[in-house]
């Protein structure tokens, strides 16, 4: 073989390969209207020299065995989900914040209450194993409330998926609830729904979502990771710093123009885009789920050992220097 022919045969085979930066990194994400930046990623993701493809999950649990089956790489979740996933063995690292709030308690119009104190003899309905949940029953504990989910507590706590609590509320069904947004702001704006108190009065504050890698995408494809976490500081600011196209795209693309205006300018100024975690809050999410028994953890993982916020400062940095 002519080496002049040897050359062009090599190339060929390397050019008839996949690039690496063309890798499928596969993005776990819930369609709420705080996830909306996450969700953008994959939108811009040929800018950032990266190929995201989007599955979207009924709950942050529910992404937990995908990630341990290898089939996720990164996720959008609240922080609660990520610890319960984390001490259920996933392997995981918490990279980012992407949301802060998010949440309401939100009671029947006609039923006279007035603080948490009220609820004492009611059903509460909340979506199990997210921040809503521990915002909840960190609240009723504050009111020195008891609750379970059988009757003979003062709150009687009734487990359903977000799509369903505001039927339930709207039907009477249960008294008052926990919701996401844009759902609290919907059931708000439709009258069915009336905020009873500010639910972040409470030791964790406003709980952060929290943008979550497989430690085997961190460990081991480091360079689209940082592409990744640059992309997403892309995404967030852009929406951040233009409402309108956030708007536009979570209520055209994510919610197919099923959410008005007024729904998405109430969840967002609920639920504002972020990108900033620290240890400290996710540590203090840990030891609240520990103290009010939500997520069922046998060993809580440890904050200071599975926050990696490397990427993220790397990230400040090249957004600041654009």
């Amino acid at each position: 073989m002519k080496p002049w022919f040897a050359s062009f045969a090599i190339a060929a085979l390397f050019a008839a390969l996949p690039a690496h930066a063309e890798e499928v990194i596969r993005l776990g994400n819930l369609k709420f209207a705080h996830y909306g930046a996450v969700s953008y990623i994959k939108e811009i993701a040929p800018k950032c020299g990266i190929k995201v493809e989007e599955r979207i999950f009924a709950k942050g649990l529910d992404i937990m065995p995908a990630i341990i089956a290898g089939e996720i790489d990164v996720a959008a979740s609240a922080a609660d989900a990520a610890v319960a996933g984390r001490a259920g063995g996933a392997p995981i690292y918490a990279v980012a914040g992407f949301a802060k709030g998010g949440i309401r308690i939100l009671v029947r119009p006609d039923l006279p209450a007035k603080s948490m104190v009220d609820l004492k003899g009611k059903k509460v309905g909340v979506a199990r194993g997210g921040a809503q949940e521990l915002i909840l029953v960190a609240e009723l504990a504050k009111a020195g409330l008891t609750w379970s989910e059988q009757p003979g507590k003062d709150v009687q706590i009734v487990y359903m998926a977000f799509a369903d609590l505001n039927q339930a509320l709207m039907s009477k069904n249960i008294d008052a609830m926990a919701q996401s947004e844009p759902q609290s702001s919907q059931a708000l704006n439709k009258g069915f729904g009336r905020e009873l108190i500010n639910p972040y009065e409470t030791p964790l504050g406003e709980p952060i979502r929290t943008l979550v890698m497989s430690e085997k995408f961190y460990g081991t494809r480091k360079a689209e990771a940082q592409k990744f976490m640059n992309c997403f500081m892309q995404a967030t600011r852009l929406f951040i710093d233009h409402p309108a196209v956030a708007e536009k795209y979570v209520r055209e693309n994510m919610f197919k123009n099923q959410i008005s205006k007024e729904d998405f300018d109430d969840a967002i100024g609920n639920s504002p885009y972020t990108y900033d975690l620290s240890v400290e809050h996710i540590q203090t999410t840990t030891d609240m789920m520990m103290q009010y028994k939500v997520g069922k953890m046998v060993k809580p993982p440890v904050a200071k050992d599975w926050v990696k916020l490397d990427l993220l400062e790397q990230a400040k940095k090249v957004t600041e220097a654009k």
